[in-house]
């Protein structure tokens, strides 16, 4: 997960992250309504996420928009489902 202060970071960030790992994108949330505040979730090997995370997390940092970001590795089922 990355967590970012703007659409536009997020975008970019979500970007960087998808080219630099075997990832996919599972969800992009961008957040209009509560001032740009928006997230992507990523999947794939632990790995693989991990690298993609820390790049797409690095390109949000650069800027001052980056919130926060984590990898869950082995989410729990209805964690997975309650994002779909």
């Amino acid at each position: 997960i990355i967590e970012t202060y703007s659409v536009a970071s997020l975008i970019e960030a979500a970007d960087a992250a998808v080219k630099a790992g075997d990832v996919e994108p599972m969800l992009i949330h961008l957040a209009f309504g509560i001032g740009g505040k928006s997230y992507t979730v990523l999947t794939g090997e632990v790995a693989s996420v991990k690298a993609a995370v820390e790049e797409g997390s690095a390109i949000a940092s650069e800027k001052g928009l980056l919130i926060r970001q984590v990898v869950i590795p082995r989410p729990a089922k209805q964690l997975i489902e309650s994002l779909a």
